[in-house]
C-alpha cells in the first residue's frame, strides 16, 4: 500500500481478532510511533503493550475503577468486558516533563502523533485497531495500578488486531469546508 493512499483512507476498525501484530510487526509498529514529531527530543511517551493474561488484569483494573466510581452494574460490567474488544491493546503514555521551553501541550500533541503512527503502521501491514480513551484514559485508579507517575497522562488506548469485518467505507470530506487560503 502507497503511503499517500494509506493517509488518506486510514479509517478504524473496532471488531478485531486474533492474530495480533507480534515479532518484526510489533517492532514495526513501536518504531513508526518512536519516529513522531518530539519537539527538544524529549521521547515523552512509554508504552504498555497487554495481551493474553493482561487483558484480563486490564479487565479488573477497569472494573474496579467502574466500582470506585459508583457507575451502574451494567456500566460496571461493560468496564470489565471493554479490554476484549481486541487481542491487543497498546497503552500510549505522556511521561509529562517539566521543561523551560516545550510546553506540556507540545509534549501531549507528540503522544498523539506517536498513537496515529502505530495505527498507521499496524495498518500498513494488514491490520487494524482503534484509538480509545474514555473515562479509564483519565482515571486515577487506572492511572496508579499501571504504575504511572503523578504527570503522566494516557493518551489512549490503541487496540489492535486483525479486522473481523470489511470495515466501514470512510466517509469523504469536502477541504473546503476545513481549508483557508491566504495568498497575498
Amino acid at each position: 500500500m502507497d503511503a499517500i493512499d494509506l493517509l488518506i483512507n486510514r479509517h478504524s476498525c473496532n471488531q478485531l481478532i486474533a492474530p495480533a501484530p507480534s515479532g518484526e510487526a510489533l517492532d514495526n509498529i513501536i518504531h513508526a510511533g518512536l519516529r513522531a514529531p518530539d519537539h527538544g527530543g524529549l521521547s515523552p511517551w512509554r508504552f504498555i503493550i497487554i495481551e493474553g493474561e493482561g487483558l484480563k488484569t486490564l479487565s479488573r483494573y477497569f472494573q474496579d475503577a467502574a466500582f470506585i466510581l459508583g457507575k451502574t452494574e451494567k456500566d460496571v460490567l461493560k468496564a470489565a468486558n471493554a479490554p476484549f474488544r481486541a487481542p491487543q491493546i497498546i497503552t500510549i503514555i505522556a511521561r509529562i516533563e517539566d521543561h523551560p521551553k516545550i510546553p506540556e501541550s507540545e509534549q501531549l500533541m507528540s503522544a498523539g502523533c506517536v498513537v496515529m503512527a502505530m495505527q498507521m503502521a499496524a495498518q500498513a501491514q494488514g491490520f487494524n485497531g482503534i484509538w480509545r480513551t474514555g473515562w479509564f484514559a483519565y482515571d486515577s485508579h487506572i492511572k496508579q495500578k499501571l504504575e504511572l507517575e503523578e504527570k503522566d497522562e494516557i493518551v489512549g488506548f490503541l487496540y489492535l488486531g486483525t479486522p473481523e469485518v470489511v470495515c466501514k467505507k470512510i466517509r469523504q470530506l469536502n477541504t473546503d469546508s476545513f481549508v483557508t487560503r491566504m495568498d497575498n
